[in-house]
């Protein structure tokens, strides 16, 4: 793909700019089934298999070429506030392609994400990590103010090319993986990309589809990447009424899914991916006796391994 820069930070009228064959791994994961403790099995969306570990690769992609086709890349650095995996798709996709990256990230982040995030040649800015998100969304809101000729602010949370890159590619892939027949996706809620994109593409397709959205069940959690909206800076992509409905999860329940899977069916995801599937066994459940006709899906956001750093059974 090849994306025409404009005349504003970046290079001059009429250059081109030729994605790196890397860019064109992103997308097109697996969906696979996982028997729960009860009931049919649901559908994962395996987003580990991203180039860069994590279903953030998709947004992180389309935010890069909104930047580069309003052409503030690469003549400015591309900042952004995240708890960690969007950063790190940020930093692959922009080494790959010669673009400066700045994040914003609670000095908290797991030992995996901040050797990734070296191992890129991403510059980080570490935040207080009893802010958590929301501290490094406002260093980074600083830091545009303060130096606007240096840094282009995607903001991930509110920038349409987060949900658009779902529309576009999440949803059609889970459409024709299911022939048709989705009949729930669930996902997690953190910048709300994932399910403002793909849950809107999903109901234009067929309405009766049930969209459920996953929350931590408190401000204080260990959900990463996960927000718990009552109390965070709400996300300016969040749509509520776009949700059929809500599920809250606590840590320890997501944790004891995520041992599970990884003992029982040899797969190591991550926490937000153990909530995922705490909200689909209930979705399961609460869909009886029609459940073995439902066709749930749930969005696995990456993998267990950027978390061995700081977990212990």
């Amino acid at each position: 793909m090849t994306t025409a820069v404009r005349r504003t930070g970046g290079r001059a009228v009429g250059e081109v700019f030729a994605e790196p064959t890397l860019w064109s791994l992103v997308g097109n994961t697996p969906l696979i089934p996982v028997r729960l403790s009860a009931g049919p099995p649901v559908r994962l969306k395996c987003e580990w298999l991203n180039p860069g570990g994590s279903v953030k690769d998709r947004a992180a992609l389309f935010i890069l070429r909104d930047g580069l086709a309003r052409g503030e890349l690469p003549g400015k650095r591309l900042l952004d506030a995240s708890s960690g995996n969007t950063a790190i798709a940020y930093a692959m996709l922009g080494a790959a392609a010669g673009i400066g990256v700045t994040v914003c990230v609670p000095a908290n982040a797991s030992a995996e994400r901040k050797a990734l995030l070296e191992a890129y040649g991403a510059e980080v800015v570490f935040t207080d990590a009893l802010e958590g998100s929301d501290g490094a969304i406002r260093k980074a809101r600083e830091l545009a103010a303060a130096h606007p000729r240096r840094y282009w602010y995607a903001d991930q949370y509110s920038h349409p090319a987060n949900a658009r890159a779902h529309y576009t590619t999440t949803a059609e892939e889970l459409w024709r993986q299911t022939n048709g027949g989705i009949t729930h996706l669930v996902a997690g809620l953190g910048t709300t990309g994932t399910l403002m994109g793909a849950g809107k593409r999903l109901k234009e397709l067929n309405p009766a589809i049930q969209l459920i959205a996953v929350q931590p069940d408190g401000p204080f959690h260990g959900l990463e990447g996960l927000k718990h909206l009552a109390t965070a800076i709400p996300p300016g992509l969040y749509d509520p009424s776009l949700t059929d409905r809500t599920e809250f999860v606590s840590t320890e329940e997501a944790e004891e899914k995520v041992w599970g899977l990884a003992s029982e069916a040899g797969l190591f995801v991550g926490w937000s991916t153990g909530a995922a599937l705490v909200a689909a066994e209930r979705v399961v459940q609460s869909v009886r006796p029609s459940a073995r006709q439902s066709v749930v899906v749930l969005i696995a956001p990456d993998s267990g391994l950027r978390y061995l750093s700081e977990r212990r059974r």
